[in-house]
C-alpha cells in the first residue's frame, strides 16, 4: 500500500498537490471526481494506502465519495479537503469516521506534515480494536478498569508448527494476516467482539467488553460458528497451494473477568484476564479441527438454543474440580 489518490475536480489544485507531494514516499495519482476516483479505487484496493479528496465537488461530493471507499477497505487513510467556508462540515466529516482534513489554501511544507501526521495516527489506531479506541474517546481518555461478565473466545490453526517449517516466512505471514486474521477478525467486529490479541497462530476475542450488554453468550456463539464456516470456505480455496490449511480449532468460556488498561510505563493494552480466559484457551487446545468446545456457563446462557453434546469433564489448572464442558453440534 504505497499510493496516494488526490480526488479534485479543479486542475490547478491537482496539479498543485501533485508538485508538492512529489518528494514524499508514495506513488500519487489523481482523479477529477468522486465516481472516477472510487472506480480507481476498486482496481488498486490494495495498493491504495491514503485517499485526499476536495469537499466541494459536482456529483459525488468528498465526504460521500471518502465513506464508499471506506466500505471499500477501510484501511485507507481518508482526508478531507476543504475551503473555511465549509470548515464545520470538514469537522463532522471527521465525526463521521473520516481520518482528518486539510485546508485550502494549503502551504506545501504544511500540507505535507499534516498528510504524515494523519497517516501516522491511521495506523496506530490498527493497534487498538474500534471498540476500545470508540470508548476512550468518549470517556476522554479515562477507560476505567471493571469486573464483569464476559464471553471469551479462543481460535487456533491445527498444525500450524508443521506448516511454519515448510513453508517461507513471507508467505506464512501473508497466509495469516489476509487468510485468517483479517477474515476471522471481521466476523468478530460484525457480532461486536473486541479482538483482544494475536498469540502466535491464536485470536483472542472478548464479547461483552468494553461495552457491556447481556447477549455476549450468544455472539460469542454466532461468532464461532461463521468463523468455522469461513475458514473451511478459505481452506478449499487454499487446497491447490503448496503447505498451507485453515483448520481450526475454538474453545469458548463464559464468566467474570477483570478489564482494564494494563502494562508498563511506555507500553500497555486493554486486556481482560480471568479464569475464564484460562477455561477458554484450555477448551481451545481441545478441540480438533472444525470444532468448537464451551463452557458449561456458555452453555447454560443460551438457554437451549443451540444444540451440544456433553463431554467427559475437563480438569484446569487453578480450577479444584473438573468442570462440565460441551462439544457445539456444527
Amino acid at each position: 500500500m504505497d499510493k496516494l489518490l488526490f480526488i479534485d475536480d479543479e486542475e490547478g489544485i491537482r496539479r498543485s498537490v501533485v508538485r508538492a507531494l512529489k518528494h514524499e514516499p508514495y506513488e500519487i495519482f489523481t482523479a477529477e471526481n468522486g465516481e472516477i476516483g472510487i472506480g480507481f479505487v476498486k482496481e488498486h484496493i490494495s495498493d491504495i494506502s491514503t485517499v485526499i479528496s476536495d469537499y466541494k465537488m459536482p456529483g459525488l461530493d468528498g465526504l460521500e465519495t471518502l465513506l464508499e471507499i471506506g466500505v471499500l477497505n477501510p484501511e485507507i487513510t481518508r482526508i478531507i479537503l476543504t475551503g473555511y467556508a465549509t470548515m464545520e462540515a470538514a469537522i463532522q466529516a471527521t465525526n463521521e469516521g473520516i481520518d482528518g482534513f486539510l485546508t485550502k489554501p494549503f502551504d506545501n511544507v504544511e500540507l505535507r506534515a499534516k498528510i504524515r501526521s494523519i497517516n501516522v495516527r491511521k495506523r496506530l489506531k490498527q493497534f487498538v480494536s474500534e471498540q476500545v479506541y470508540n470508548k476512550i474517546e468518549k470517556s476522554q481518555g479515562i477507560l476505567k478498569p471493571s469486573f464483569h461478565e464476559v464471553s471469551v473466545l479462543f481460535s487456533d490453526i491445527r498444525g500450524f508448527t508443521h506448516m511454519s517449517q515448510h513453508v517461507p516466512p513471507d508467505r506464512i505471514a501473508s497466509f495469516l494476516n489476509n487468510d485468517y486474521f483479517t477474515p476471522l477478525g471481521e466476523i468478530a467486529y460484525e457480532h461486536n467482539g473486541v479482538v483482544d490479541k494475536h498469540i502466535g497462530d491464536s485470536i483472542m476475542v472478548v464479547f461483552g467488553s468494553p461495552v457491556e450488554d447481556d447477549d455476549h453468550a450468544i455472539r460469542a456463539v454466532t461468532a464461532a460458528v461463521r468463523m468455522q464456516e469461513k475458514a473451511k470456505q478459505i481452506d478449499q480455496s487454499l487446497s491447490e497451494k503448496n503447505g498451507l490449511r485453515l483448520n481450526i480449532g475454538i474453545g469458548i468460556s463464559t464468566g467474570k473477568v477483570f478489564s482494564g488498561i494494563l502494562g508498563s510505563r511506555r507500553i500497555k493494552s486493554f486486556t481482560s484476564v480471568g479464569m475464564p480466559v484460562n477455561i477458554a484457551a484450555r477448551l481451545q487446545g481441545m478441540a480438533k479441527g472444525g470444532e468448537i468446545i464451551i463452557s458449561d456457563r456458555t452453555f447454560q446462557r443460551l438457554s437451549g438454543r443451540i444444540d451440544a453434546e456433553i463431554l467427559p469433564p475437563v480438569t484446569v489448572k487453578g480450577v479444584s474440580e473438573p468442570i462440565t464442558v460441551y462439544r457445539m453440534k456444527v
